[in-house]
């Protein structure tokens, strides 16, 4: 069964390479924080090859390299890139601001604070050794590897950065 899955996880990122012609049009990435450090490997094996262009600013990147998806993912992805409210929405905000006329014994609006979400700071499900390239607009996997390390040393996460950046440029010449 764990084959099975594995095989179905490797199909899904081959059609995900064959469909995504968006992975020659990035230029900048940005890079969520990764299970053990790997972010900062993969920031130095990216700029040293001249593959991508890292920005510390997320709303400067094409794309998003991240080793996890799911909710906590994509409440990331709307603190960075918040979805444009519709516009009856717009303009129910407007009129929300505007003062009221006497509307009786109503109530003023009560502002709640929300928690945050523990999803977005769980550590479960990290370091598996998938990565994914995410694109900035569309929100979809443009490029993903499975490459898993095979320890935490900074000489093994360094080899792992420099396997994922190799396979990185070969599917670029592609």
């Amino acid at each position: 069964m764990e084959a099975m899955k594995r095989l179905l996880l490797l199909l899904s990122c081959s059609a995900t390479l064959v469909c995504g012609a968006e992975l020659s049009e990035v230029r900048s990435v940005y890079l969520l924080t990764m299970a053990q450090g790997l972010d900062q490997y993969l920031a130095n094996r990216l700029t040293n090859d001249h593959v991508f262009q890292v920005v510390t600013d997320p709303k400067l990147a094409d794309a998003i390299f991240t080793d996890r998806l799911g909710e906590s993912f994509q409440v990331k992805l709307e603190d960075i890139f918040p979805t444009p409210a519709p516009q009856a929405e717009k303009q129910a905000d407007k009129q929300a601001e505007k003062p009221e006329e006497s509307k009786g014994d109503l109530p003023p609006a009560v502002t709640v604070n929300k928690l945050a979400n523990p999803a977005t700071s769980s550590m479960f499900g990290r370091g598996k050794g998938m990565v994914f390239l995410v694109d900035a607009k569309s929100r979809h996997v443009i490029w993903s590897a499975y490459e898993l390390p095979k320890d935490s040393s900074s000489r093994q996460l360094d080899r792992t950065a420099s396997d994922i950046v190799n396979r990185l440029k070969r599917d670029l010449k592609k």
